[in-house]
């Protein structure tokens, strides 16, 4: 009795609804910024950037008096670095404003009415002590390359940095004329202002947010590849990498967005740029403009350069075009990323190549999960005061969408998929707003499937021992589910029997719901193997017994 009350209090949790998982990010909830024109001005003679941000929004309720943003500001903390705020005007107006403990508070002479939309300047100077990373590149060459994930914008841009509130924006730069300037959307201008110095303007015109605004400055060869829909590809590395790195990044961007637009749905920016630059180490997805860690860059065309091409050109639909609401739910980014490229990777190297990452991320999240049982995909957390990923967020974030598929149908799958990013393209999204996706589809009820492999950190880990009846001729399965909690997984176990005369093999699948469950399977001979899982479709350790014991 007291098994059979603890398996029902174990369905009860799982049935519990995560609406109250948010991040503690203070929101302006009456405010919705539309657009951002930052303006800055680089030198060569010092670490100091001089900037102007001018934040179009639009008041969302009656008697707005205050919006609040992220900007670091100048303290010991950081070595004296960090922004000195010197203006902020509402309008032509100059209003009150407090920058204290990296919060920039901005008070309005009269409170705005809902629906007034309304321009704030803000003006402001200083080194940043992270976000825009100024120093050389590996050949010893000056340059100004951004690494804002997950909240470091706030270091070099006044914003709400944050995924929830999305806008557009465009970058007005004053650098010294022997850099070319790159950024997000499309180029406006390049003009020379005077003998020392270049003046280049690029606006994006879709929305994003905050830590995808990217801005690259440096000695740059560039190269338009093609187009893809219309919108250029284009290659931007340091001149002394030209030859190689033109040969590095000729394939596959092309074919990776043919396969995510027919998969998924429409490619979202009005260019792609794949960037050398020294500001990351693997990759960093900013939209319409990726950074690559400069060393990736061999002349070779290495598989890991592939690899981190196809996972990065992934996130323009998720992560950039679909963006998770709150750090909560990063796995939509990061999970997504990993599995889709998984898909690609399957679609353009044959299916060895997908089971061959599929099997090193379950290694990946075993591994991992032994340093750290405690790490569930998705939780409430903070970037201010969390990590909000691990490879758990990455690797186990891609088999769930890998499981998914298997459960509800490849075809429901990406018809769900389909459906989510038409939804929400250009917006945010929850974990619960995609579970309806796919429960629209289906017509399953997914809430034990998401709230068992995605709000608990437990894995999956079996003993399965098999004996022979002759007698009877019976397989006998004696399954149990050995992880050191009460959660009872409710799960499909796939086998596959392999006759011991005929060579002929047959696939079985078995739903499996309590910590042990019997199962006799009708065979007229002993099996000369049996085969769990031999597709690869669950995320399991599996201790194999026989006979058993």
């Amino acid at each position: 009795m007291r098994k059979i009350l603890n398996i029902l209090l174990a369905a009860c949790l799982l049935t519990i609804s995560h609406d109250g998982y948010a991040d503690t990010y203070p929101k302006n909830l009456s405010v919705d910024i539309i657009h951002y024109a930052f303006e800055l001005k680089l030198s060569d003679l010092s670490n100091e950037i001089k900037g102007k941000t001018t934040i179009s929004f639009l008041s969302k309720s009656d008697n707005v008096k205050t919006i609040r943003l992220d900007l670091i500001n100048q303290s010991e903390k950081f070595s004296n670095k960090g922004m000195i705020v010197d203006r902020v005007s509402l309008g032509n107006v100059e209003v009150k404003f407090t920058h204290k403990h990296d919060a920039l508070i901005i008070e309005w002479p009269a409170a705005l009415k809902k629906d007034a939309k309304a321009d704030l300047s803000i003006e402001y100077h200083g080194i940043p002590a992270g976000g825009l990373k100024i120093g050389p590149t590996k050949f010893g060459d000056r340059s100004f390359f951004n690494e804002n994930w997950p909240n470091l914008t706030r270091h070099w841009l006044p914003c709400i940095d944050h995924p929830y509130d999305k806008a557009t924006s465009e970058f007005r730069v004053t650098a010294p004329r022997h850099y070319k300037v790159v950024s997000n959307g499309l180029l406006l201008e390049e003009s020379n202002i005077d003998k020392e110095n270049n003046f280049t303007h690029w606006k994006q015109s879709v929305p994003v947010s905050s830590w995808l605004f990217v801005l690259g400055v440096a000695e740059f060869a560039v190269q338009r590849v093609g187009t893809f829909d219309g919108k250029e590809i284009q290659t931007w590395v340091y001149p002394k990498n030209k030859e190689i790195g033109f040969f590095d990044f000729a394939e596959p961007t092309k074919q990776v967005l043919e396969f995510y637009s027919n998969y998924v749905g429409p490619f979202a920016y009005e260019k792609l740029a794949n960037i050398q630059s020294p500001s990351v180490g693997g990759g960093m997805e900013t939209s319409s403009a990726i950074f690559y860690g400069e060393n990736l860059i061999t002349g070779k065309y290495e598989k890991r350069l592939r690899n981190v091409v196809i996972h990065e050109i992934a996130h323009q639909w998720f992560g950039n075009a679909v963006t998770e609401s709150t750090w909560d739910d990063a796995w939509l980014s990061e999970g997504f990323a990993t599995f889709f490229s998984m898909l690609f990777q399957g679609y353009a190297y044959g299916h060895e190549e997908f089971i061959t990452g599929i099997k090193n991320a379950r290694r990946t999240v075993f591994n991992i999960s032994k340093k750290d049982s405690t790490y569930s995909i998705v939780a409430n957390r903070s970037a201010e005061k969390d990590q909000v990923t691990t490879g758990i967020t990455y690797q186990k974030g891609a088999w769930v969408l890998h499981m998914l598929r298997e459960k509800i149908g490849h075809d429901n799958f990406r018809k769900g998929i389909r459906n989510y990013y038409a939804k929400y393209f250009n917006s945010n999204a929850t974990t619960d707003n995609f579970r309806e996706e796919m429960e629209k589809v289906s017509g399953l009820d997914l809430s034990v499937f998401f709230n068992q492999w995605l709000y608990k950190p437990e894995n999956l880990k079996l003993s399965i021992a098999w004996t022979y009846d002759a007698t009877a001729k019976n397989v006998m399965l004696t399954i149990k589910q050995i992880h050191h909690t009460n959660l009872v997984f409710d799960f499909p176990l796939e086998l596959e029997i392999h006759h011991p005369e005929t060579n002929s093999s047959e696939l079985m699948k078995f739903n499996i719901n309590q910590k042990e469950t019997v199962i006799p399977i009708k065979y007229d001979k002993n099996p000369s193997s049996i085969r769990f899982d031999p597709r690869t479709v669950l995320l399991a350790e599996i201790d194999i017994i026989h006979p058993a014991r």
